[in-house]
């Protein structure tokens, strides 16, 4: 490293993209640099390994651009202390003595407000921001597909990212196979004999004994549990390598099982998901990379069918892409939303994973051993859990926000708050996700052996489920009934009687009143 820079390039944890046109040609009088900061490690309490997924992925990309030639520097936690990130750059630019300051646009609206605030002082040096180049819709367009405050159908987005980016489209402009969305292929429930064909997960296994000691010495807090290696992609070719198994492995199965939930084998909780998107939210690979490698299987691999691969691209071109519209449509009003008025706190095991809820205990206890849980464990039964017992939802925000390795804000609350928790009231969820313990017993194996009977409503050893739903669904009837998607559902409530209505809520009420104890 040298002396005399003119330009600091500022790279965050989650902008770890090696095919940015930054790195295209070396240049001596750039300094990029890249920290750890206490700040971003404790706005909210982050799983373990995702702590040490994000330091270890910034360390490996260092060492990668120092190898391809650019000068870097590099900060632990020990040369930051408490410092802010505008403390850090403006100490390292009057250092070296730099005249300006290149910022990339962040994805996360509270630290684009920091990079708004550091330009608009007009220090020296000088600030500029440019584009992260990783997303497909570019951040200019955002706004001509959406708007704030209005609901925006996610299916009528994903077919014009569909037509304009040409991915699975004939050639007379029509969708491959002949329809857009096969999700209805994509609902199986894993069988017995499934569950021996489950390839063994390609994991990794990087020491981060290191880590582990520099983030307790820091006192930095943190949920979940930790190994001395971290199983998790932290350089592009570890990206490029489960892209690659997921293609051959998983994919030709993908959609099939995309929603099945199971605790009968050591793989439950990896199935056949692609495990990419930490790697994708760090920006170690492009989503155009994935789209392209998945869709050159399906047309070259005849085990893989249109199912498969419609319901993987929909995830990466469609909702990816989406909730990440969604967000920055309508920040930072979406932090506020909470149309149900939902003020609970949440219980206590969802940092333990003790419930005798088997559903809530696997998803959780999952979620605590790897930092990971596939959608449908997020939507359907923490998610569920949450909306029917109305947690506030700022808390149920901080808790995915921190377990999860892939969790950033501008994909995490859209989700939470929006899709899972209706606290929008619309925007993106057309209803509320919530189901009784028929939907949980119809995609799982977790009723079998729980401490709750699936089948009951209103015993003291019924599924809670089972009378929340009905709770739920009965408290905001005004506003749900007119709904024409779930409308028709209040008629079979109506046909029970008086007695059975209330024992069912009363069953309802007591596991409301017992939370901590379910």
């Amino acid at each position: 490293m040298n002396n005399s820079y003119h330009t600091l390039r500022v790279i965050l944890g989650d902008q770890l993209n090696a095919t940015h046109s930054w790195f295209k040609q070396q240049d001596q009088g750039v300094l990029y640099l890249i920290a750890e900061l206490h700040p971003e490690a404790t706005y909210v309490t982050h799983h373990i390994q995702k702590l040490c997924a994000f330091f270890l992925a910034m360390q490996r990309f260092t060492s990668a651009l120092k190898e391809n030639g650019h000068d870097v520097c590099y900060l632990t936690l020990d040369d930051t202390q408490n410092q802010s990130l505008e403390e850090v750059v403006l100490n390292l630019a009057k250092q070296h003595n730099i005249d300006h300051v290149e910022l990339q646009r962040p994805d996360e609206y509270r630290v684009l407000q920091q990079y708004h605030q550091l330009i608009a002082r007009n220090l020296k040096p000088k600030f500029c921001m440019v584009d992260s180049e990783h997303f497909l819709l570019p951040f200019e367009d955002i706004s001509r597909h959406f708007k704030p405050k209005h609901s925006v159908r996610m299916e009528n987005f994903y077919r014009k990212m569909r037509q304009r980016f040409n991915v699975l489209m004939d050639e007379n402009g029509q969708p491959e196979g002949g329809k857009w969305n096969y999700d209805s292929a994509n609902r199986n429930k894993l069988k017995t004999k499934d569950l021996n064909e489950i390839p063994t997960p390609l994991s990794f296994q990087h020491d981060m004994r290191h880590l582990l000691e520099r983030l307790q010495r820091h006192n930095i807090p943190s949920l979940g549990n930790a190994e001395s290696n971290l199983l998790w992609p932290v350089t592009s070719q570890d990206a490029l390598n489960l892209l690659a198994f997921f293609c051959e492995n998983l994919l030709p199965n993908f959609g099939r099982f995309q929603d099945a939930m199971t605790n009968k084998t050591p793989h439950s909780w990896s199935l056949y998901h692609c495990r990419l998107s930490f790697a994708l939210n760090v920006k170690l690979i492009s989503p155009k990379h994935v789209i392209k490698a998945a869709v050159s299987a399906y047309h070259e691999n005849d085990a893989i069918d249109i199912a498969q691969i419609e319901g993987f691209v929909r995830q990466i071109l469609g909702w990816r892409e989406y909730v990440r519209g969604m967000y920055w449509i309508n920040m930072p009003d979406y932090q506020q939303q909470n149309e149900l008025n939902a003020e609970r706190d949440l219980p206590s095991y969802f940092w333990t994973g003790q419930t005798k809820m088997k559903c809530l205990a696997s998803a959780i206890g999952q979620s605590l051993d790897y930092a990971y849980a596939h959608h449908i464990q997020r939507l359907m039964v923490t998610g569920n859990f949450c909306l029917l017992t109305e947690i506030q939802p700022q808390q149920v925000d901080e808790w995915y926000l921190g377990i999860y390795i892939d969790a950033l804000e501008w994909v995490e609350l859209p989700n939470t708050r929006g899709m899972s928790q209706f606290a929008d009231g619309g925007w993106i969820a057309s209803k509320p996700y919530a189901a009784s313990g028929s939907y949980i017993h119809k995609m799982s194996d977790y009723c079998g052996d729980c401490h709750y009977k699936v089948k009951e409503k209103t015993s003291d050893e019924s599924c809670p489920l089972n009378s929340l739903y009905w709770h739920f669904m009965v408290k905001h009837r005004e506003r749900l009934g007119k709904n024409p998607r779930i409308g028709m559902i209040y008629g079979n409530w109506d046909k029970q009687n008086d007695a059975q209505k209330y024992a069912v809520l009363q069953r309802a009420e007591w596991c409301l009143e017992n939370i901590e104890s379910l």
